[in-house]
């Protein structure tokens, strides 16, 4: 029988064979990688397709971190400025806001997609302490400060939220438009218009008592039918809970100072209240508000003269 001697296989040939199975593995992979590249990018080639770019608007896009802004609002107002307001829940409030226009078209709002938020914030503001402004929305907050018991919109919770916010979404989106929103002059049906103008309507619809209403005396035309409070809040007015609307009408300090209660605006301002059954009384320059212009002025021949 013949022998047969069998050697074992050199180390450098083994190394070798190893090798060779390790770069078809390592071929197979990367294969599996560029086949999961391929993939992935075409998924995402057709997300884009199906997600359009976000409509174009001239109006300035939704404020930046909104959302964060609107509950920190809410936190702040419901357990720090007004603690009756401390059960109010303020995630829901925040989703019902932010349910009223995403996914929508910012130009086909209606009153009816705030109607969830209107029925989680009902804020009662006491009898005689609703004070409605028109063109004189900085000096109205000043006065509200200091006075600290009456109320502009913007003191309500609901006014708070939103005061000198943007906001609108894209009915091709789940997202904030944060590029553009509608100006008021593109569509009047756009969030933020109708936002004020259901929560202006409110405001009014709950006055009680005497109520005031703060004008612009150094404008040609204190009170104008075009503003909010002209088309919205003077005809919103209950007259079986409102019996007195008291006009103040300020003028600026150094300004042109003129009986502006005389004027053909406030008389008409005058009949529309008279006409729905209620007192009309107008002060030029009311003496409360007329010490807080005169804070940043007080040397000012006018301030020093009628105060």
């Amino acid at each position: 029988m013949a022998n047969y001697e069998f050697s074992p296989m050199p180390r450098d040939e083994r190394c070798c064979r190893l090798s060779r199975r390790s770069r078809v593995c390592l071929c197979l992979g990367l294969l599996v990688l560029v086949a999961c590249a391929v993939v992935l990018a075409a998924a995402l080639t057709w997300s884009r397709a199906q997600t359009p770019e976000p409509l174009a608007w001239n109006g300035a896009g939704t404020t930046r971190n909104l959302l964060e802004l609107v509950l920190g609002r809410c936190y702040s107002y419901t357990q720090l400025v007004r603690l009756d307001l401390r059960s109010k829940d303020c995630p829901k409030i925040l989703d019902a806001f932010k349910n009223a226009f995403i996914s929508k078209n910012p130009c086909n709002i209606t009153k009816e997609d705030y109607e969830p938020l209107l029925d989680l914030v009902n804020q009662t503001v006491p009898c005689n302490k609703s004070l409605f402004w028109s063109k004189s929305k900085d000096l109205a907050h000043q006065y509200t400060r200091v006075q600290g018991e009456m109320f502009t919109l913007e003191d309500t919770l609901l006014g708070y939220l939103a005061d000198d916010l943007t906001w609108c979404g894209d009915p091709g989106s789940a997202e904030l438009n944060h590029q553009s929103c509608p100006h008021w002059n593109e569509c009047l049906s756009n969030p933020g218009s109708v936002f004020w103008k259901v929560i202006s309507q409110k405001f009014a619809e709950s006055a009680c008592g005497v109520v005031q209403v703060m004008l612009n005396g150094s404008l040609s035309e204190p009170f104008r039918k075009s503003s909010t409070f002209g088309s919205v809040e003077v005809f919103n007015l209950d007259p079986r809970k409102v019996h007195t609307l008291q006009a103040w009408v300020m003028h600026d300090i150094g300004g042109i100072s003129s009986d502006s209660c005389s004027s053909a605006s406030i008389n008409e301002l005058k009949s529309i209240v008279t006409e729905r059954n209620m007192t009309f009384t107008c002060q030029n320059n009311y003496r409360p508000v007329r010490f807080i212009q005169c804070v940043k002025n007080p040397e000012h021949p006018s301030c020093t003269s009628e105060i």
